[in-house]
């Protein structure tokens, strides 16, 4: 062979080389990348071509899958009273993708999660039957939270403070996720595009000034320091109390309430915000901060298992702004999902147990992949003897207060009631909140919730914590303790 040839061979080898390093390297790498992408349309018809498992809530289905007509997608999601229970499922869309359970739990849902298979579908690559998402939310209490929102952008959230689980979480207005499961791009327009953004999850995934329902965050680390000993000593409060460094009063709401050197329990009774106010500066940001991320603000990664955005308590903050953090203003934010973990936390003797929407998750044949309800955490966040002195306060606050509106015969209940500055110098319509405990008189039964009214038909006069909030929680208590 001459050289001219040879250096030809050696060159078309090096190009046959060359090919099948490039083809594997496509058909292992990208192959898998590209079969990964979001955009892939047989993932899609992968996904729709059989039934999909489903949500449960009470011991029935909320979801479903029906066939389709024409396409290539074969079945489509469809959901059993869709507007009630958004807030929990979210969607499935053969376009716009998964949120909320159908997004955490998508494998599972779609027979694609590797514990689903056994070593046959192993071996053949055959698609598992698909699993089932076996929720906490009780339909009662989910009911009733969403019909007593009613019209009412709002949201609430209601939790066992024994056990973490989560009764229910109502954010309004809500949508039909049917309306949206297929490539319907009209209704997935108008809900991206409406003002009140229905598809948001109010409860869980959008903070907002927690007002004067943060005193009880407050109260709680002015007892655990040591600041007071009792929820009936008498504070050093002076009203008006004047913000450090600033010639401003810290109003409070009623004028002729008893709030100079109030006691913690009539300072919660009147939402006193000089008491507040000057508790905070009194403890400090540094104390007020740790107390608050015991209770859980400024956690990041909070999972129920859908994400909760952080509630947050900030910091680097002069003393006016720390005593406007007492009242729960200046640029603390919180969850209804937040409010109700301190009410818990309170009616659980101190101890807050970590918040879970799921109990469990199961194959086809009904058998237990993961028992969430096991793997609960609990922590001590203040003392029993601090806990018992605030549900005391806090049943004042609804037996002789601001928060009557959350009485329920046959029950002990405490609360506290909030309204919260909105808008640049409060120019728009404050937020009404509620947080409550309640505990059946017979039956020992406990639920915790927390309500949140951010805009509604009523005058600007009448929002209020008491007037807006509080019967949409009882409502839920009600609920949630009935056999």
């Amino acid at each position: 062979m001459n050289k001219t040839i040879r250096r030809a061979s050696v060159f078309t080898l090096l190009l046959v080389l060359a090919l099948l390093v490039r083809a594997t390297w496509v058909q292992f790498y990208e192959g898998q990348a590209l079969a990964e992408d979001k955009d892939n349309r047989r993932n899609a018809i992968e996904q729709y071509a059989l039934p999909l498992g489903n949500i449960i809530v009470g011991g029935d289905t909320v979801t479903g899958s029906a066939r389709t007509t024409g396409g290539d997608l074969k079945y489509k999601r469809t959901y059993t009273d869709g507007s009630l229970y958004a807030a929990v499922t979210g969607f499935s869309s053969q376009v716009y993708g998964a949120t909320q359970l159908e997004g955490v739990y998508q494998q599972l849902l779609d027979g694609t999660d590797t514990r689903l298979k056994n070593p046959l579908d192993t071996v053949t690559g055959k698609r598992s039957d698909p699993g089932d998402v076996i929720t906490t939310i009780d339909p009662a209490v989910q009911k009733a939270a969403y019909e007593a929102l009613g019209d009412k952008k709002g949201a609430a959230v209601a939790l066992d403070p024994e056990t973490g689980k989560i009764l229910g979480v109502v954010s309004t207005p809500s949508y039909d996720p049917s309306a949206i499961s297929t490539s319907d791009s009209d209704a997935w327009e108008k809900l991206t595009k409406d003002a009140d953004k229905p598809m948001t999850n109010r409860a869980l995934r959008q903070p907002l000034p927690p007002g004067s329902t943060f005193k009880l965050v407050v109260a709680a680390a002015a007892l655990e320091d040591g600041l007071y000993s009792s929820v009936d000593e008498k504070t050093d409060s002076e009203n008006p109390y004047t913000l450090p460094g600033t010639t401003t009063p810290l109003a409070n709401e009623s004028k002729s309430a008893p709030c100079e050197n109030a006691t913690i329990r009539v300072a919660l009774q009147y939402s006193c915000n000089n008491v507040f106010g000057k508790m905070a500066v009194d403890l400090g940001q540094d104390k007020l901060k740790a107390m608050a991320e015991k209770f859980g603000f400024n956690d990041t990664s909070q999972d129920v298992p859908v994400r909760a955005y952080t509630s947050v308590y900030p910091s680097d903050m002069d003393k006016s702004s720390t005593a406007l953090t007492g009242i729960g203003q200046f640029d603390v934010t919180a969850t209804p999902l937040q409010m109700a973990m301190v009410s818990a936390a309170i009616a659980n003797g101190g101890k807050l147990v970590t918040p879970h929407m799921v109990s469990k998750i199961s194959d086809a044949d009904g058998n237990t992949l993961e028992d969430y309800d096991d793997e609960t955490e609990s922590k001590e966040i203040v003392s029993s003897s601090t806990a018992e002195q605030l549900q005391s306060a806090m049943r004042t606050v609804v037996e002789d207060g601001t928060g009557t509106n959350a009485r329920i015969s046959g029950a002990t209940v405490g609360g506290k009631t909030g309204t919260a500055q909105h808008g640049e110098n409060n120019s728009k319509t404050p937020y009404a909140w509620f947080t409550s405990y309640a505990k059946d008189d017979s039956s020992g039964k406990e639920v915790a919730v927390a309500v949140l009214v951010e805009q509604s038909d009523a005058a600007r006069s009448e929002v209020s914590g008491n007037g807006l909030a509080a019967p949409v929680a009882a409502a839920m208590m009600r609920a949630a303790l009935e056999d």
